[in-house]
């Protein structure tokens, strides 16, 4: 979903429509007996780091005690649904990171997730706004998967899907917020890619449209889903809001990595050089 409104409105009035957009989302999510719902990243803002504006600070909020994760908890205990609800954080004055709060279907807070990956290039200034995380990858137990996360930028760097397979994941969602260029080239290449070395499904979440006064590009949308073979099962539009429902076989998970057994035979003996090495 693209923003619908003024930028030049408070960033408390954006937040509230961009609640109000999402909302009827939830409800036609509920109608169709979606279990897991992701939105898209910062869902409750414009993709503001073009700008290196400190205005948009005030956009943070605290995880979880903060207003939207506690609306989304409200509409995940009434819909029985686990919702992933990427944020904008506050975790003390002038300390933000890009967050995912993880809700279970009873409204229960389970945890969250920090970008760990922060970019630094034209157009996507974000070490203005987030600081990197280090959540150590945490997996969800929600009542119906194991869910991870996995944030945007974070998509090109294959040791956090790892780090989440290894630990239990059996579905990764990746809220993001792209433009078109080489970046949609990847979106198509990395994801499938990342499903299939590591025995997993991968929702991929992008958002529509362009947004002014920046004009960064176009996001792509072409949210989708990916399974453990690396076959993309179902894909969005590029243009369009909407709502991406799609039913996965968890049994696919077991199969497929019994199938190709990576992660058995791994040999993390001999890696330990990848974290030494450096470029320069």
């Amino acid at each position: 979903m693209g923003l619908k409104g003024d930028v030049s409105m408070s960033v408390e009035d954006i937040r509230d429509a961009m609640l109000e957009a999402h909302i009827p989302y939830i409800k036609q999510a509920a109608r169709q007996d979606v279990q897991v719902l992701c939105f898209q990243e910062v869902f409750t803002q414009p993709y503001f780091c073009p700008s290196q504006d400190a205005r948009w600070y005030a956009a943070a909020e605290p995880v979880p005690d903060g207003p939207t994760t506690q609306l989304m908890r409200e509409y995940a205990k009434k819909y029985r649904m686990a919702i992933i609800v990427p944020l904008y954080e506050e975790s003390a004055p002038g300390v933000y990171y890009n967050t995912a709060a993880v809700i279970d279907a009873d409204g229960a807070y389970l945890g969250k997730y920090r970008k760990t990956h922060i970019p630094q290039v034209a157009g996507f200034w974000e070490k203005f706004f987030f600081k990197p995380g280090a959540s150590g990858w945490p997996v969800f137990r929600t009542a119906y998967c194991k869910v991870g996360v996995y944030i945007c930028y974070d998509r090109h760097f294959p040791e956090g899907w790892r780090a989440l397979a290894l630990k239990g994941a059996e579905y990764i969602v990746n809220p993001s917020a792209t433009v078109a260029g080489l970046s949609e080239y990847l979106w198509k290449l990395e994801q499938p890619a990342s499903a299939a070395a590591n025995g997993v499904y991968i929702g991929a979440i992008n958002r529509v449209g362009t947004e002014e006064p920046w004009n960064i590009g176009e996001f792509y949308g072409q949210s989708y889903v990916v399974n453990p073979r690396g076959d993309i099962e179902t894909m969005a539009s590029r243009d369009k809001d909407e709502l991406l429902v799609h039913e996965i076989d968890l049994d696919m998970v077991r199969e497929v990595r019994n199938g190709w057994q990576f992660l058995r035979d791994r040999r993390p003996e001999a890696y330990g050089v990848l974290t030494d090495l450096e470029t320069g």
